[in-house]
């Protein structure tokens, strides 16, 4: 069962679907936040994870972030990853009003961009009990040394040099300036997830304003991630992630207890929406929130 539910976040409504069991529940239910990845909406990955940990008893919360998919703010598909984490705990706060929702059982899930975004939320949101993620980018990291770390320094002033001339013109009352980030140069399999029916979304991904970029730069997903614990930690990745060294370093930041698990064969996409990596993936998050939210753990 899931139904429509808005929230504010920083003032701005928040188009969130609440995912519920069909099984009704004898008490107040535990509940885990999805975040979606950078430019998805939450009908993509989100969904399917949200989908399947409803099956499994828990509720789950999945929404578009402020700026994106059908959720307020202006610009237009702009990435702030400070606002981002104030949309999960945003996403957070609103779960505790809700009457079939246990208080003190909410985690976090977070996917792609958003498995750096959710624990950078839940080093300072103590309410986030149990901290998960799944194909994990760290997207400041990303923009100031390219996939892999292979990107020169001056690409990275470049950025800043474009963001800040989109500053100015956007001062100047010029149209926000605007570039496309997942076209043909990207790697095949998130070109194929983004841009044909596989995972094609008529509100996903679509130009960014240049101004995301001197935001994203200046952030760090992971520099505190130490103050998750004593709350639990989990990173799933795919054994042939191209990403999967963030999650590996992440945890050695991080302190216990920690966890990073590895799906063989599977890559940062196939994690996504394909059901040999997504169904281990949802076994471990099940049994992750079933031991870390229980009733009694209070």
């Amino acid at each position: 069962m899931k139904t429509d539910v808005p929230f504010l976040s920083s003032g701005l409504r928040l188009a969130g679907t609440l995912f519920l069991p069909d099984a009704p529940a004898s008490e107040r239910r535990a509940a885990v936040v999805v975040s979606h990845p950078g430019g998805g909406v939450k009908e993509q990955t989100a969904s399917v994870y949200a989908e399947r940990l409803a099956r499994e008893g828990f509720a789950a919360l999945v929404f578009d972030a402020a700026c994106q998919g059908e959720s307020e703010g202006e610009p237009r598909g702009l990435e702030d990853p400070f606002q981002r984490a104030e949309d999960i705990k945003s996403a957070v706060s609103f779960l505790t009003t809700r009457d079939e929702i246990d208080p003190d059982r909410i985690g976090a899930l977070g996917i792609c961009a958003s498995g750096g975004y959710v624990p950078y939320a839940a080093q300072t949101d103590l309410r986030i009990r149990a901290v998960a993620t799944v194909s994990a980018s760290d997207m400041g990291a990303v923009m100031r040394e390219g996939l892999g770390r292979t990107q020169d320094p001056q690409t990275t002033r470049a950025m800043l040099e474009r963001a800040g001339a989109a500053r100015t013109a956007e001062a100047r009352g010029e149209a926000v300036p605007r570039q496309e980030w997942i076209t043909e140069a990207v790697d095949a399999e998130t070109y194929e997830y983004y841009r044909t029916p596989r995972g094609h979304h008529p509100r996903a991904v679509r130009p960014w304003p240049v101004r995301s970029l001197d935001r994203i730069i200046q952030y760090d997903s992971y520099a505190l991630i130490r103050l998750i614990a004593p709350r639990p930690l989990l990173m799933i990745i795919g054994s042939e992630a191209n990403t999967g060294y963030m999650s590996h370093e992440a945890i050695g930041k991080a302190a216990e207890p920690k966890e990073l698990f590895v799906i063989d064969g599977g890559t940062h996409i196939s994690l996504y929406d394909k059901d040999e990596h997504v169904t281990p993936a949802v076994a471990k998050l099940t049994a992750f929130y079933t031991a870390h939210l229980a009733a009694d753990r209070g």
